[in-house]
């Protein structure tokens, strides 16, 4: 019998965001402050903690203006973001584990990932995931960079969207403009989310001002999309949702890069924080905080989501699977293909062990028959 109990048994959970400022691009300093947070959260009781969009080692907000723009204007930063940048399964990951095993706490990070495909020196917009016993459970790569984002950044893929099953609750994340993505949505939703994490660059004004990254600070009034999209996440997943808004300010740039604070180089005033915490129902817990670094704390009560599901149940009654479905990929694509098992490959393998057995068919012969059939389709 399958155990349905919410938050891994656990009557409640606490939680935190910590809504602070990286060391802009110095990778060892951000991941020491990353550490020190770590253990303060733990102290503080907290049990999941939450860091910001791309918070190792920075959002990179500089401009770069395409074929035109001459590279001396983006070159030195392109450099050192690529070498500030995080390889998942080095030192660095290691060291973030370490951290959450001594503070006892689950952790999601953003990360500005070095892809560690030998040969590839793509970055990625990552949320790392790690245990509390130091385990790296898992790493999503942002599926869509939005608008000037894909000069930095790859995109991810398949394997990708995923929920961790830990024993305070079912944990998942989207970055920023994944969480308006309406079917990236319900994949990870469909997976029985009981925390959604959500990331961002800080908070901004949209396409009311002079630029679509000038600040913003009322959640209320104004035209920020965080604050709706966050409330109605909870309300049709019926999770809580934890959401980490980015804080950049003077301070935070050392020294060497003093020059990008009042260069035309660099927009970053839309780092103002903004972080919050809200609960099944879409009513905040926590947050929003602007303009400080500081760590917010909610205890999550399983008795929330019970309620929330009793009106809406997103996977029980209050589905209609009947009329519509959604597919997901699972497999990630990848630069090489063994030969002759290319069609297969794309075919998730419990899938194919399912008709296999429908059918009576050897698992072995099954793939070769899929493979001389992708041959035939590629005449």
């Amino acid at each position: 019998m399958p155990d349905k109990k919410l938050l891994g048994g656990n009557d409640k959970v606490r939680v935190a965001v910590a809504q602070a400022a990286p060391v802009f691009m110095d990778k060892a300093r951000t991941i020491d402050k990353v550490c020190h947070l770590l253990q303060e959260a733990g102290s503080h009781g907290a049990q999941l903690v939450v860091f910001p969009e791309t918070f190792i080692p920075a959002y990179p907000a500089w401009y770069t203006g395409g074929w035109e723009s001459p590279p001396k204007e983006w070159s030195t930063y392109m450099l050192a973001l690529q070498d500030n940048a995080v390889v998942v399964g080095s030192q660095d990951t290691e060291v973030l584990g370490q951290a959450c095993r001594q503070a006892g706490v689950y952790a999601a990070i953003g990360i500005n990932e070095l892809d560690n495909r030998p040969g590839s020196r793509t970055i990625y917009n990552t949320l790392l995931f790690l245990g509390r016993d130091g385990r790296l459970l898992g790493r999503h790569r942002k599926l869509m960079p939005t608008y000037t984002e894909r000069t930095y950044w790859g995109w991810g893929d398949a394997s990708d969207l995923f929920v961790l099953d830990t024993d305070i609750g079912r944990i998942g994340g989207l970055i920023c403009g994944e969480n308006m993505m309406v079917l990236m949505k319900a994949a990870m939703m469909s997976q029985g989310e009981e925390f959604h994490i959500a990331v961002w660059p800080g908070a901004w004004s949209g396409h009311s001002q002079a630029t679509l990254m000038d600040p913003e600070t009322d959640p209320q009034g104004g035209t920020c999309p965080i604050y709706p999209l966050i409330r109605s996440y909870a309300l049709e997943a019926q999770c809580f949702v934890l959401s980490a808004g980015s804080l950049l300010r003077p301070q935070d740039f050392p020294e060497k890069w003093h020059h990008l604070v009042s260069s035309h180089h660099l927009n970053c005033s839309a780092a103002v924080g903004g972080s919050a915490m809200v609960n099944p129902f879409g009513r905040f817990m926590a947050g929003p905080n602007f303009g400080q670094e500081t760590l917010l704390y909610a205890d999550c009560q399983a008795s929330q989501i019970k309620l929330a599901k009793v009106l809406f149940d997103l996977l029980g009654h209050y589905s209609r699977w009947d009329i519509v479905r959604l597919q997901v990929r699972q497999e990630p694509w990848g630069p090489l293909v063994k030969s002759g098992h290319a069609f297969a490959m794309e075919v998730p393998q419990d899938e194919l062990k399912r008709i296999s057995q429908e059918h009576q068919v050897s698992l072995e012969k099954l793939e070769e028959i899929v493979s001389e059939l992708h041959k035939a389709a590629s005449i």
